[in-house]
C-alpha cells in the first residue's frame, strides 16, 4: 500500500468533512479544500470548505453540550483523556505519516511530535482530578471564605499548519480536563492530523458536541463571527503576531478570554566559556527542529566572538551535513517547507543578508526542483539591522553575529519586540541566574536546545502573546473563580 493508498484508508471522504455535534458532515456549501503535499506542490486529498454557517452549528453543538460536559465528574473526564492518549500513542505511525504527507516533516520528527502532543493528554488527565477552590477563615472573623473553580465555557481555538498535532492537543487536553466545550479550527495547510485526531478522540468516549471540528480557508469570517457571539467565552490561537491582535481587538466585544501564543525572534547565545561541542548540538535542536518553522526556533546566534569561528565552522559542518528530501524518505533529516510563500520568504531574508555583506558558509540558495525546499543556511558577518536578525525567519538559517561583553549579549537579546524562548550556552552558574533575570523571554534554555514540556508553561511575553499553556499554569487558562461568603457556623 503507498503512502497516498494508506492516507485514504485512514481518512476516507466521510472522516474529511466538518464534525459537528458529534456527526461528520459536508461544508452546506458542498465546497471542498484542496490539501496540497509540499513535497512536490501536488495534491494530496481534500477536505470540506466549511462556512459561516457550518461555524455557527459547531458553535450551536458546543453550547448545548456545555451543561452536561460542565457536570461531568472530573475522573470521567480524566479517564476520556489517559484513553485518549493510549489512542494516539498506538496511532502513533499513522499520525506521523498523515502529519508528514501534509506538512512535510521528516517522518522520525513527526512521531516525536505525536509522543510530545500524546503528553497533554495525559499530563491534563492527571490535572482534571486537581482543580482545587479553597475555604478559609474571614482575617477578619465572624465568617468564612470559600472559592469554587468552574470552566469558562465553550472555546474556540485556532491551530497552526507547524505543529498540527501538538498544538492541538496543547489546548484541547486541558479544555476537556477543565469540562469546557469547543470549537477547532485547523490550518487550512493542514487539517488532516487534527481529522484523525478528532476521530480517537471519539473512541476515546468524548461525548458528541464537546469537540467540533470545522476546516475552511475563511479563518478570519470564522474567527469574527464566532466571537461576535456572546455564547464564546474563551478563544486560544497560535500564530503570527499581527493576527493575533486583530483576534484580541475582537475579543474586547464579548469580553472573551484569550490566550495568545505568537511569533519569536529567539536568541542564541553563546559565551566564551560554553561547552562547544554541547552548543553546537544544541544549536541544531533548536534551529532545525521542524526546519526551522517553529516558534520557538533558534532565530538570531549570538557568540562572544573569541570562540565565534568555530562555532560557525563546526555549525556550517553539521547543518551541510543534513539531508534534505522528502519526509516519507528513509534518512531524510530536512523535509520541505510547507509552501511556495514561505520559501519566497526564507530566500528574502537570505538575499537581504548577503546584499548587506553576509557570507554563506554553507545553503544560501534555493533547491532545483519540484516541491518547496530550502537547503540549510549558516550565515556569519551578518549587519545587525539585517532581516536575519531583526525579523522572524520561519525557515532552516542560522545567522551568527558576535558580541564582547555578557551585557552586549543581553542588550542584543533584548533588541526585539519579541519575547518567546532564548537559549544560552554557560557553565557559569551566576551569569546563568543573571540571565534568568535579565532577558526578558517567557522561555529559557540553559545548555539545551529544548525548552517545550507539557509539564512546563509554554508562552511568551511583549509582542509574543501571553497566556500560558502546559504545566500547572495551563489549566488555569479554562477556568473561572466564583468566590462565596459564608456566615460563621
Amino acid at each position: 500500500m503507498s503512502f497516498r493508498e494508506r492516507l485514504t484508508h485512514l481518512l476516507p471522504e466521510a472522516r474529511r468533512q466538518l464534525l459537528v455535534g458529534g456527526h461528520w458532515v459536508p461544508a452546506s456549501n458542498g465546497a471542498r479544500i484542496d490539501v496540497i503535499d509540499p513535497a512536490d506542490g501536488s495534491v494530496l486529498t481534500d477536505v470540506a470548505d466549511g462556512t459561516l454557517d457550518d461555524a455557527r452549528a459547531a458553535l450551536d453543538a458546543a453550547v448545548a453540550a456545555q451543561p452536561d460536559w460542565a457536570a461531568t465528574a472530573p475522573r470521567e473526564r480524566s479517564e476520556i483523556l489517559r484513553r485518549a492518549f493510549g489512542l494516539v500513542t498506538a496511532h502513533a505511525d499513522d499520525l506521523a505519516l498523515v502529519m508528514s504527507l501534509e506538512m512535510g516533516k521528516p517522518i522520525a520528527e513527526a512521531k516525536g511530535e505525536v509522543t510530545y502532543g500524546a503528553e497533554f493528554l495525559r499530563w491534563f488527565s492527571e490535572e482534571a482530578v486537581r482543580i482545587h477552590g479553597r475555604w478559609m477563615h474571614n482575617p477578619a472573623g465572624g465568617s468564612r471564605l470559600l472559592t469554587v473553580r468552574k470552566p469558562v465555557g465553550p472555546c474556540l481555538f485556532i491551530t497552526p499548519w507547524n505543529f498540527p498535532l501538538a498544538m492541538g492537543t496543547r489546548k484541547i487536553g486541558p479544555a476537556i480536563a477543565a469540562g469546557c466545550t469547543m470549537v477547532v479550527k485547523p490550518a487550512a495547510q493542514t487539517p488532516l492530523t487534527m481529522l484523525l485526531l478528532g476521530g480517537l478522540l471519539a473512541e476515546a468516549g468524548l461525548p458528541a458536541g464537546v469537540l467540533n471540528i470545522v476546516t475552511t480557508e475563511d479563518a478570519g469570517g470564522l474567527s469574527s463571527t464566532l466571537m461576535a457571539d456572546p455564547r464564546l467565552r474563551k478563544v486560544s490561537f497560535t500564530g503570527s503576531t499581527p493576527v493575533g491582535k486583530r483576534l484580541v481587538e475582537q475579543s474586547a466585544g464579548q469580553l472573551q478570554r484569550v490566550s495568545m501564543e505568537l511569533g519569536g525572534n529567539a536568541p542564541f547565545l553563546v559565551f566564551a566559556d560554553a561547552d562547544l561541542d554541547a552548543a553546537v548540538d544544541g544549536a541544531m535542536l533548536a534551529k532545525m527542529r521542524n526546519m526551522g518553522e517553529a516558534c520557538t526556533s533558534a532565530n538570531r546566534f549570538l557568540v562572544e566572538v573569541s570562540v565565534a569561528d568555530e562555532f560557525a565552522a563546526r555549525l556550517a559542518d553539521r547543518m551541510g551535513s543534513l539531508r534534505v528530501g522528502r519526509g516519507q524518505d528513509v534518512g531524510v533529516q530536512v523535509g520541505p517547507l510547507i509552501d511556495a510563500k514561505a520559501v519566497t520568504s526564507v530566500a528574502a531574508v537570505v538575499d537581504d543578508a548577503l546584499a548587506r555583506g553576509a557570507r554563506a558558509l554553507t545553503g544560501g540558495q534555493r533547491v532545483d526542483g519540484a516541491g518547496f525546499f530550502y537547503p540549510p543556511t549558516v550565515l556569519v558577518d551578518v549587519p545587525a539591522d539585517a532581516d536575519a536578525v531583526t525579523a522572524e525567519t520561519f525557515g532552516p538559517v542560522a545567522p551568527i553575529t558576535t558580541f564582547t561583553s555578557e551585557d552586549e549579549a543581553i542588550t542584543l537579546a533584548n533588541a526585539t519586540e519579541y519575547g518567546l524562548a532564548a537559549y544560552a550556552y554557560t557553565r557559569d552558574l551566576t551569569r546563568t541566574l543573571r540571565l534568568a533575570e535579565r532577558l526578558e523571554t517567557g522561555m529559557l534554555g540553559i545548555n539545551t536546545g529544548i525548552v517545550s514540556n507539557p509539564a512546563a508553561p509554554f508562552g511568551g511575553v511583549k509582542a509574543s502573546g501571553f497566556g500560558r499553556e502546559g504545566g500547572f499554569e495551563g489549566i488555569e487558562e479554562y477556568l473561572d473563580t466564583t468566590y462565596v461568603a459564608l456566615p460563621a457556623p
